[in-house]
């Protein structure tokens, strides 16, 4: 460790409170431990602030917010012997380093560079002990990065608002997010779907037990909207009476396949009263191995699919959880490493550590001779450890107290994951067989498997999905069956389904697509500027979306094409790993992209000046109906316009979407009111309109719902205008507190603040200048940049 001067400390920089506070606990006095807010300098918002003709030489500003952090860092930075910076250990951690240090001007030989992938007191004295300098291959990768997406943002985005809409944005990497949905959706809605039946059957070894009305009344449906009874229940109901399904695979040696009803039901006859035999019976033993442990697309995928959270939830618990947890008289301590990493290596320190608390709590038997070992993708950067918890005997349960809700479902996540892939492999005995029937058709043959557990190895803690596996009675070569249920199901071909959040994460990485790191906000901002909608829990591309998609692939066909962006990706990892110059892969990118933004710039029509034909008819003047593109996304409008101006909203699929009459009465002038259907959904209007424009809300059902509540006033005043005053508002998920000069102001505050704000404002503490301070009172931290 660099020696300080006895009269003077060494000033250690991180970038969020949380973080220097569970850091400061593993350092000596000599150490004063402060925290940037993240990102201290960066381009301006306004302007490309990149200049072009200067080899791309950008122009850097302190953040908005952040000069009283930046004066206070150089006034301790004046007092201090050494500069230690201490941010992340991937290309923004390196970038924020680098500002800090041209903001502070230390001297070179005094300013080091400590990284460690876990906030541990062991990872951060080794760190500190052995200091090192800031990695400027790290830094440049992301420079090039950021200037490629301003470049991309600042020069097509005034072009989208000239031709499409105000607001709209481009991304280097968004915009191909959002046609991998555009494009799915697509698909949809180009898919035919091909009927096909299946004849499924239930059999039993019970000779002598008719389960026929028992096992319909089990699977009967009473109401169209509930559910039958899941696969695995199914399963139980069938195991405990020696059953089991099985599909028809072949007739006379071919596969068996039928399309129409007349197929199907020609078959079934044949079958429904032939006797069933057991044929050859086949038993192997396999085994299931443990994934991986985590890296931030895998964790992403496995809090999506089965916590149920967002990508930029994961991302937000999962800094928390790395930063420190305030575990009571153990103080605040990192519980994982550090979150955004696309390794799988595992350290000696790491496994080990797995390995003995397997054997101690676990059992040996469930470990094996050697460590698991698991190969990373190449561009993985294996310096980097996988996502894993910082000490295996720190339990779910065991600190469950001191997290809240979140925090214990992901951090449990995590240490299930991390010590079930240093466990053996599950164990089954896997049975196939054949069940045979000979019919006027010749020999029909089903086909059946199942599997039984013999040992559990990893999936006592990581529990694998094993519902559609069905265990199997005791069956022989040539042993008789009795039918429980045979039937002719009719079935069609599904269309492609829609990405979720974990499918999306999943089709980027598998595309090379931007970084792991990245995702969180690159799905968080095609959704913010309305290219796609989640509804249901998957991504619907809207009108807008599809319209931006259709331009840019039309006039910037490199930036839209995923093979260019994965090589873009590729570029900006080698300026880091292989020392490629920076300034050629912006050369090389920025030639073809002015030609096409030149040839944009002229030729590009406005998004509303196109039609394209509609099968419908003006209802007013009988000419066609076109489709056209406006503010609130696609509609119907008369070809004859302006002569006609009949208009219509239709929905997705193009569907003309007409007036409904209703029983209600307009409260304003009594006529008649009537459903329409705007961009936030249906809604009452009265049927003189415009004359009368009197609106009410209406649910799904059509139900007219009750005038929203007025805000409650709190007497708060806003942090972020100073104008306003904070007021508590309803939503969906219950009350929060928001600004009342909204929409010019949309600060929003947890409702669960209001109390504890209105003491501070009380005694002269609200709203506080400090950005510190504020973050500190609000629960919140300042959010990195998102660089795509």
């Amino acid at each position: 460790m660099a020696k300080s001067a006895k009269t003077k400390k060494s000033l250690v920089v991180v970038e969020s409170p949380a973080k220097a506070k569970t850091i400061n606990r593993y350092l000596g006095p000599e150490f004063e431990v402060k925290a940037s807010m993240g990102h201290v300098r960066d381009l301006p918002a306004k302007g490309l602030n990149v200049d072009i003709e200067n080899d791309f030489k950008p122009t850097y500003d302190v953040v908005p917010g952040r000069m009283r952090i930046v004066s206070s860092l150089k006034a301790v930075a004046r007092n201090s012997q050494t500069l230690y910076l201490a941010t992340d250990l991937d290309r923004e951690g390196e970038a924020i380093a680098w500002h800090v240090a041209q903001l502070l001007n230390m001297p070179k030989q005094e300013t080091y560079r400590v990284v460690f992938n876990a906030i541990t007191r062991n990872a951060i004295q080794t760190a500190f002990a052995q200091p090192g300098r800031i990695n400027m291959d790290k830094v440049m990768a992301q420079q090039a990065r950021r200037i490629l997406d301003r470049i991309v943002g600042y020069q097509i985005s005034p072009l989208l608002w000239k031709k499409v809409a105000r607001g709209l944005s481009a991304g280097r990497v968004q915009s191909v997010a959002v046609k991998i949905v555009v494009e799915r959706e697509r698909q949809i809605a180009q898919f035919r779907p091909e009927e096909y039946w299946l004849i499924p059957a239930v059999f039993t070894t019970n000779l002598n037990e008719d389960y026929q009305q028992q096992w319909l009344d089990f699977i009967k449906v009473e109401r169209p909207e509930d559910k039958p009874p899941t696969i695995a229940k199914q399963h139980d109901w069938l195991s405990g009476r020696n059953a089991f399904k099985a599909e028809l695979a072949e007739i006379n040696g071919e596969k068996f396949h039928a399309s129409t009803q007349q197929q199907a039901d020609r078959i079934f006859q044949a079958l429904k009263n032939a006797e069933f035999k057991v044929g050859e019976v086949q038993t192997k033993r396999t085994t299931s191995k443990p994934s991986a442990p985590f890296i931030t697309s895998t964790l992403q995928q496995a809090a999506a699919n089965q916590l149920s959270f967002t990508t930029a939830r994961t991302m937000l618990v999962a800094q928390q959880l790395y930063e420190g947890i305030d575990l009571g008289s153990m103080g605040a301590l990192g519980l994982i490493t550090y979150m955004r990493t696309d390794s799988t290596h595992l350290s000696e320190e790491a496994l080990d550590d797995a390995r003995k608390y397997i054997g101690r709590n676990i059992g040996s038997n469930y470990l094996p001779e050697k460590p698991n070992i698991y190969v990373a993708k190449k561009s993985a950067q294996q310096a980097h450890e996988a996502i894993r918890p910082t000490d295996s005997d720190l339990t779910p349960d065991d600190i469950k107290p001191f997290l809240n809700e979140q925090q214990y479902r992901l951090y449990q996540l995590i240490w299930r994951r991390f010590l079930a892939c240093q466990m053996k492999p599950a164990e089954w005995d896997v049975t196939t067989s054949h069940i045979d029937a000979q019919t006027n058709l010749g020999l029909c043959r089903y086909k059946v498997s199942g599997r039984v557990l013999l040992f559990e190895g990893f999936m006592n803690l990581w529990h694998s999905n094993n519902s559609n596996d069905q265990t199997l009675p005791a069956l022989e070569q040539g042993q008789r069956l009795r039918t429980v249920d045979i039937q002719a199901v009719q079935n069609f071909t599904k269309p492609p389904a829609r990405y979720s959040e974990a499918s999306l994460v999943k089709a980027l990485e598998k595309e090379d697509i931007g970084r792991p790191s990245t995702y969180a906000a690159i799905i968080s901002t095609i959704q913010t500027r309305g290219y796609v909608e989640k509804i249901n829990g998957r991504f619907h591309s809207t009108d807008t979306g599809e319209v931006v998609t259709d331009k840019l692939n039309e006039y910037f066909p490199r930036i839209m094409d995923l093979s260019f962006t994965r090589h873009m990706e590729k570029q900006l990892d080698e300026i880091e790993e292989k020392h490629l110059d920076w300034l050629s892969v912006l050369n090389e990118f920025y030639g073809p992209f002015k030609e096409n933004l030149d040839k944009a710039t002229k030729l590009m029509k406005h998004a509303k000046a196109e039609t394209k034909p509609s099968p419908y008819n003006c209802p007013q003047c009988k000419s066609k109906l076109e489709y056209r593109f406006g503010r609130a996304g696609k509609f119907l409008s008369c070809s004859a316009y302006p002569d006609c101006k009949f208009t219509s909203q239709c929905d997705k699929e193009g569907k003309m979407l007409q007036d409904e009459p209703t029983e209600h009465k307009c409260s304003t002038c009594g006529s008649a009111m009537v459903i329409k259907h705007g961009r936030y959904g249906p809604f009452l209007a009265c049927s003189h309109y415009p004359e009368c424009k009197t609106v009410l809300k209406i649910d799904k059902e059509g139900n007219v719902l009750p005038p929203s509540p007025p805000p409650e006033p709190t007497g708060l005043k806003c942090h972020k205008c100073k104008k306003g005053e904070l007021v508590i508002r309803q939503s969906k998920r219950g009350p929060f507190l928001g600004c009342n000069r909204f929409p010019r102001c949309r600060t929003i505050v947890s409702i669960k603040k209001v109390e504890e704000l209105k003491k501070m404002q009380s005694e002269g503490n609200w709203p506080p200048e400090d950005p510190e301070q504020l973050a500190e009172a609000l629960g919140s931290k300042q959010k990195k940049p998102a660089f795509k």
